[in-house]
């Protein structure tokens, strides 16, 4: 059977190890949020089947995260909140959450509703084809950009360009590394089509306020992260 993962976005510690041990004994791999500023970075690294999410976090509401999520990935959500009136329960399921429970709750109550969720999930393979540099998403699904929640259509050639800079992050790529991949995807470009492609690209990230996402390396080519 496959062993299924889920990620516990909880502040109270006591809460989030409870629900990790009880749910380790049924058999799934169990990881806990630290890092309130940055639960998309650890859901996309740790690519969970399911999401348990408390309303109420540091920084950044349990809404707002499952928002965020939603850009990205179908993956089940529950809601696991004392925050459990019904206009918290309606904006929760508003935001794209699958199911809520109010505490305090029993631990096997939890397990069921887990299960059910997973069991409910519709071709859920649990990978989520994104990746990240600085809460700035990639989605490898559709050809897209998310960048504070806005979406950004990519070209082709832009979604193999952007590809390959988040696959080298904080290093150069040289000019002639890029338009070998394009190349190797049967689409060739010279010199002065790269040149047209990246001005494209980079008034697209302007328009969402991510103009400082790439840097140019005179003479070597480009990187996303800060010039050195």
């Amino acid at each position: 059977m496959e062993k299924y993962k889920i990620l516990v976005v909880e502040d109270d510690a006591v809460i989030a190890g409870e629900m990790r041990v009880h749910l380790e004994k049924w058999g799934y791999q169990v990881e806990c949020v630290e890092d309130f500023r940055n639960v998309m970075q650890k859901f996309v690294s740790y690519a969970p089947h399911l999401v348990l999410m408390d309303i109420g976090l540091p920084f950044f509401n349990g809404h707002y995260w499952c928002a965020q999520i939603r850009q990205v990935s179908q993956v089940p959500i529950l809601f696991v909140s004392s925050a459990g009136d019904n206009m918290n329960v309606v904006m929760a399921v508003n935001m794209g959450g699958d199911d809520f429970i109010a505490k305090p709750f029993e631990l096997e109550i939890l397990a069921a509703k887990v299960q059910a969720l997973l069991r409910r999930a519709y071709a859920f393979r649990g990978q989520t084809s994104v990746m990240e540099y600085k809460g700035i998403l990639l989605d490898l699904s559709d050809a897209s950009l998310v960048v504070d929640g806005q979406k950004v259509e990519l070209t082709k050639n832009e979604f193999r360009i952007l590809q390959l800079l988040f696959e080298n992050a904080e290093k150069t790529v040289s000019r002639e590394t890029i338009m070998k991949r394009l190349w190797d995807n049967d689409c060739f470009v010279d010199d002065n089509t790269l040149t047209v492609n990246m001005t494209r690209l980079r008034r697209k990230l302007e328009g969402v306020g991510a103009d400082s996402l790439i840097h140019t390396k005179k003479g070597m080519g480009y990187r996303i992260g800060e010039a050195t």
